[in-house]
């Protein structure tokens, strides 16, 4: 009798539980948290509601907070109160992310800290590492910055990262920073590549939060165009033959068949659903246009079925509460 395939019949309530294909769990969030070395209390991102700059000695309390709800990593963004043309504050063994490692890692041995390597937030000009004259005009330097990366990376990892995260999408960084962390001793640090980084729109409620806004140009020559999907994977291709641990995807939600694609190579992935994602969630929510909590968790949920191990994501911590209030 038609039909005779009957896809309703899975979908009875009782039954929808057992035949979930796609289940986002706690474990697999990571929460960014901004550090901002000129501050003594939370200052809250207007761009990103919800979300704060917290000081140098206030963001363990904020870690503690974020384990209690289930989180069990986060990434760091530091905001210097100094900067200059080399991003010298980046690798400063006082500098605002190495203090915030050490104090986390002091009272949350088991939270994992991840801490993004790269100079935006560091340098007077704004870009992602070293700076000089090229064929273009003035321009991001590929092969000095490397250096400067590397000596970042092992800063963190003295301090007592877990995880290192380059974000620059420079030719080369991941040899780079490995090659350091090894010479160094830290061979059991591993490196979460931002190996296919868009160009992309939505990175604006950031830059108001990390204060790393650039005074010329844009980051077009070392981020990918949006358009650009072999490109993107021929970028991760090269992250995982230079010896990363982790890729990643960013941003995540418009770029979800990269995403997929990027899993073939067999390594673990993961996807930064990225300030700018957030802030529309929270915009339409806020004007009564959306659900914020069902979006949102729709949204992650997207993300892992598309492939990712792991989620960046400024929901972290609400979405931990709404998963405990699901079971």
């Amino acid at each position: 009798m038609f039909p005779e395939r009957r896809m309703r019949r899975m979908r009875r309530r009782i039954v929808q539980p057992l035949l979930r294909e796609t289940e986002l769990r706690k474990t697999d969030l990571i929460a960014p948290v901004f550090v901002d070395e000129s501050i003594n209390a939370p200052l809250s991102i207007t761009s990103m509601p919800g979300q704060f700059r917290h000081p140098v000695d206030g963001v363990t309390g904020y870690c503690v907070r974020l384990w209690n709800a289930g989180i069990r990593a986060v990434i760091l963004f530091g905001v210097p109160a100094a900067k200059d043309g080399e991003a010298t504050e980046a690798y400063a063994a006082d500098g605002v992310v190495q203090r915030a490692v050490r104090s986390i890692k002091e009272r949350l041995p088991q939270m994992v800290v991840m801490t993004d390597v790269c100079a935006c937030e560091y340098t007077d000009h704004g870009h992602c590492g070293i700076v000089g004259e090229t064929a273009d005009g003035p321009d991001l330097l590929n092969d000095p910055s490397l250096t400067l990366m590397a000596q970042i990376a092992v800063s963190h990892a003295e301090s007592g990262a877990d995880i290192v995260a380059p974000s620059c999408m420079l030719d080369g960084m991941v040899r780079s920073i490995r090659e350091a962390l090894d010479a160094a001793g830290y061979q059991d640090v591993p490196i979460m590549s931002y190996s296919s980084k868009f160009a992309s729109a939505l990175y604006g409620p950031f830059r108001d939060a990390a204060d790393s806004g650039f005074s010329f140009g844009d980051r077009t020559t070392y981020q990918i165009n949006p358009g650009n999907a072999r490109e993107a994977v021929m970028e991760s291709e090269l992250d995982a033959a230079e010896g990363a641990d982790i890729l990643m995807v960013k941003p995540a939600g418009l770029y979800l068949d990269i995403l997929t694609s990027i899993r073939e190579f067999g390594l673990p992935v993961a996807a930064y659903q990225v300030s700018g994602e957030y802030a529309m969630i929270k915009a339409a929510a806020e004007r009564g246009w959306l659900d914020e909590r069902a979006v949102a968790l729709e949204s992650l949920t997207a993300i892992k079925r598309a492939g990712a191990d792991l989620i960046i994501t400024y929901f972290a911590e609400d979405a931990a509460g709404w998963l405990d209030e699901e079971q």
